[in-house]
């Protein structure tokens, strides 16, 4: 029977760490029960450099329930990276690792579903929401439009689907490959390949404590997206130096039209006007091109993209 390993990335989650354990010793319960997982699958809680109380509440639940494991980073990295440390832990620990967050907004009575999609042979399975009807229109708007802009600029990636995935040892060894420092993993995964499934849900809304992607860093984690899978931006700026060369044309074409005319125009008008737009355009541009090379700075340093400090699993304890 396969080991599960379920790792679920905390920052600051002391408010919902205590319900989170209760609810997923129960799920695992169950699912032992039905014959889906082993006895020995485990909640791999990984602490993200909080600053409450969240490392102590996983300690303690490490030493009474014994399906508690959990992983300490050295600092704050990033949900994103407090997930891939997870699971590059877990890969040598278990057969299927299903990430999740610790707010439980995704139903995890649809875990069956996902270990039954691996039993019949697909490697990734993805957790894709059934609707939107919890967010607000704006936010239900800006996730469709980012989906779609995507899509659009060639990056392969599920709609509606975040982090909520079943991963197999054999994608995950392959995904160990996968060295970015600039990580984006709804983007990296699909590149993977093997036989892949959905799993539809509904998403609930947060039971306790307050979100970790405010609109600022759904901002940024979108741009990061983009800049990571995709240089048609770089191109676009060809697409615009054409255009505004173009209306530069008709400009003048106007102005001669008016000459001829004897209509009076006011050339300091024209100038202004051109080299305005010049300007804002080559910034912009320029702004677009650094924002690359930044990140291909960042890749070139090839820094670690965490420190594990501490590991609890199965009664043991190790400090690197």
């Amino acid at each position: 029977m396969d080991r599960l390993y379920l790792v679920v990335p905390c920052y600051n989650e002391e408010e919902v760490l205590p319900e989170t354990v209760r609810r997923l010793t129960d799920k695992l319960r169950r699912m032992e029960e039905k014959g889906l997982v082993s006895g020995d699958s485990r909640i791999l809680l990984v602490d993200d450099g909080s600053r409450d109380r969240t490392w102590e509440l996983i300690c303690g639940f490490h030493q009474e329930n014994p399906v508690v494991s959990g992983l300490k980073l050295s600092r704050n990295r990033g949900h994103q990276n407090a997930l891939v440390a997870g699971l590059m832990t877990a890969r040598e620990l278990c057969d299927i690792t299903i990430s999740l967050d610790a707010d439980l907004q995704d139903d995890i009575e649809v875990l069956d579903q996902f270990v039954e999609e691996y039993h019949k042979g697909a490697q990734i399975v993805y957790g894709v929401r059934s609707a939107r009807d919890t967010d607000t229109a704006f936010k239900r708007s800006t996730a469709m439009g980012f989906y779609g802009l995507m899509q659009k600029m060639g990056v392969d990636i599920v709609s509606n689907h975040a982090d909520y995935r079943l991963m197999s040892k054999k994608a995950l060894d392959c995904f160990s490959g996968y060295h970015e420092v600039n990580l984006f993993l709804r983007g990296i995964v699909p590149l993977i390949g093997f036989p892949t499934a959905v799993v539809t849900y509904e998403r609930s809304e947060r039971f306790a404590g307050e979100s970790k992607y405010p609109l600022k860093k759904m901002l940024s984690f979108a741009w990061d997206g983009i800049t990571s899978f995709s240089t048609k931006p770089l191109s676009l700026i060809t697409g615009v130096g054409i255009g505004v060369g173009f209306l530069s044309g008709l400009g003048l074409l106007a102005a001669l039209i008016c000459l001829c005319c004897g209509i009076p125009v006011a050339g300091w008008i024209w100038v202004l006007v051109s080299v305005w737009l010049a300007l804002g355009i080559e910034l912009a541009a320029l702004g677009l091109v650094g924002a690359y090379v930044g990140k291909t700075y960042a890749e070139v340093k090839a820094r670690p993209r965490y420190h594990i400090e501490m590991l609890l699993d199965s009664g043991k304890v190790s400090e690197e």
